[in-house]
């Protein structure tokens, strides 16, 4: 399994009790309006909608927040910002490889912002395509085990275009190309097995073994870029053992 699957989930699971929700919800909010801008504001027609929509609600949005939201992407309601999706590269410690994808009403706030996080936190800005083709797109469904069995979620997604269920310790992550991940998703909604979220990531396809010392700097920075108000997510190749992961939660 992936160190930065590891690390996702273990934020994931934190999110409820972070001091940043406020960010958090912020950004979930930013995705829903997008996802109505761009494929419509009815959930049922817009795939990419509805998973933001069940994104939100699982980390505790409140519903008026997601429905203004909603109205404001599909054009029901006025007062919706120009978002771009902006995408920058980068290096971390350790010559770890980074991806942030930013969702920005200001092109210069958010590239001043990323740079800043970066130069401060021992990162360094890279060219576009210098790191990117070291990840490839995947759609990612994260699911609790709930006493579920992996070969209970590949069967009940296998058919649906599922290439890859992975047992994360506590949860399992379910891989499957990017046109597949709706498909995936309401096979498991078909055979009654909640999920925590679903939605398009990049994975990496070279990873670079951490030690601790060298994690805890890469977390440091990949919790800097993620405080700025611009950037959604930080995708990086890293890869850490349980053992290591235990020594920087410790």
């Amino acid at each position: 399994m992936s160190g930065h699957s590891k690390w996702a989930t273990t934020k994931h699971k934190k999110a409820a009790v972070d001091a940043k929700r406020g960010k958090l919800f912020a950004k979930l909010i930013k995705n829903v309006e997008v996802a109505a801008r761009t494929g419509g504001g009815d959930p049922e027609g817009n795939p990419t909608l509805y998973d933001a929509i069940q994104k939100a609600r699982k980390n505790s949005v409140p519903t008026d927040n997601i429905e203004r939201a909603r109205k404001r992407g599909g054009g029901e309601e006025a007062g919706g910002a120009d978002w771009q999706t902006i995408m920058y590269e980068g290096y971390a410690p350790s010559g770890v490889a980074v991806l942030v994808e930013c969702l920005t009403d200001n092109r210069n706030r958010a590239a001043g912002d990323v740079r800043t996080a970066m130069t401060r936190n021992g990162g360094s800005m890279a060219d576009a395509g210098s790191v990117s083709y070291l990840f490839n797109r995947r759609g990612v469904v994260l699911l609790p085990k709930n006493g579920l069995g992996e070969d209970d979620v590949l069967g009940a997604v296998l058919e649906a275009g599922a290439e890859e269920v992975n047992d994360l310790g506590e949860s399992y992550e379910v891989l499957a190309d990017p046109s597949d991940l709706v498909d995936v998703r309401k096979a498991l909604q078909a055979a009654g097995i909640e999920y925590d979220s679903a939605e398009l990531s990049f994975l990496a396809s070279v990873t670079v073994p951490l030690e601790a010392d060298a994690a805890r700097k890469v977390f440091k920075l990949i919790d800097a870029l993620e405080d700025c108000d611009d950037v959604q997510n930080v995708y990086a190749n890293f890869d850490v053992s349980d053992e290591v992961m235990a020594q920087v939660d410790a």
